[in-house]
């Protein structure tokens, strides 16, 4: 599995993105919420937790292999110019139910220092759209999340 996520960052890769695998998808899955952490230039450990937490159980990794995922996208994300080709990844490969939850989750890294900077809200609305959703998604997701993270 780990040379999967090497192999789709490799030069031979990188000249194709728009030929989605599902092996890219944890890939850009953690890319993306790698970036939403990184947004407020703030990355806590109490994120980079709950990122490891969520690749974990939804991609059913050991923590090695997490830890090595993690790296790999952290690199990925460093190097990209934007978010389109990872988006795509998801978009061709995911069902919608699938983007949504990834949008859960990106919320929840948002609210984990308990405040939504102007920074995390522009993703948003840009994850919105790459990810082909609309704004009441979006705000329904964001609602369901802030309920969930004030009890």
């Amino acid at each position: 599995m780990l040379k999967r996520f090497l192999d789709a960052l490799s030069p031979a890769n990188t000249a194709t993105p728009e030929t989605p695998t599902p092996d890219r998808v944890p890939l850009a899955t953690c890319v993306i919420l790698l970036e939403a952490a990184h947004i407020d230039d703030e990355f806590t450990e109490e994120e980079r937790k709950h990122i490891f937490s969520v690749l974990k159980s939804r991609y059913s990794l050991t923590d090695d292999e997490v830890n090595e995922l993690m790296s790999t996208a952290n690199q990925a994300r460093e190097n990209a110019t934007d978010l389109w080709k990872f988006t795509h990844q998801i978009n061709t490969t995911y069902a919608h139910e699938e983007k949504l939850a990834i949008l859960d989750e990106v919320w929840r890294i948002f609210y984990s220092d308990g405040e939504l900077d102007g920074n995390e809200d522009h993703l948003a609305h840009k994850l919105q759209n790459l990810l082909n959703l609309n704004h009441k998604q979006l705000i329904d997701s964001k609602l369901k999340i802030l309920k969930e993270v004030r009890g």
